[in-house]
């Protein structure tokens, strides 16, 4: 079961996005980068915006990250959610991914005492139908 019960919606990835999730549900969190220019990029995109290359590659991210922004969520937003509220959504940047930001959820942790610049680490939430969702603690 995953950390959000299993009645919550799942993503549904388009296009572009399948490089990503096919990693997620290798386990690997991995960012996007054009493999013309080196520059990475979140969410996937089919044209690097630096370059204009369509050629890409992935790199691995590091399981560290540091809480860039973050809203603690007070009002259930679906059903779903409603046992956890309240609850982070974080949006977070990786050492060595420049330019690189994830929104993702802050888990196991007392919301009042989440912080900028806190350093997070990745775990990885096993949401069923072989989708693994990243999604970090403090």
């Amino acid at each position: 079961m995953g950390w959000f019960p299993d009645d919550m919606p799942r993503p549904e990835p388009a296009p572009d996005e399948a490089g990503f999730w096919a990693h997620c549900r290798q386990r690997s969190l991995r960012f996007q980068g054009c493999a013309a220019c080196g520059t990475l990029r979140h969410p996937p995109l089919p044209m690097c915006p630096a370059c204009q290359s369509c050629e890409t590659s992935w790199q691995e991210a590091p399981a560290q990250a540091e809480v860039y922004s973050f809203t603690v969520v007070h009002h259930a937003s679906h059903p779903a959610v409603a046992a956890r509220v309240p609850y982070v959504v974080a949006v977070l940047e990786f050492p060595g991914c420049p330019g690189v930001r994830l929104i993702s959820n802050l888990t196991d942790v007392d919301p009042a005492k989440v912080r900028i610049g806190q350093r997070v680490t990745l775990w990885w939430d096993d949401v069923g139908d072989g989708m693994f969702l990243p999604r970090f603690r403090a």
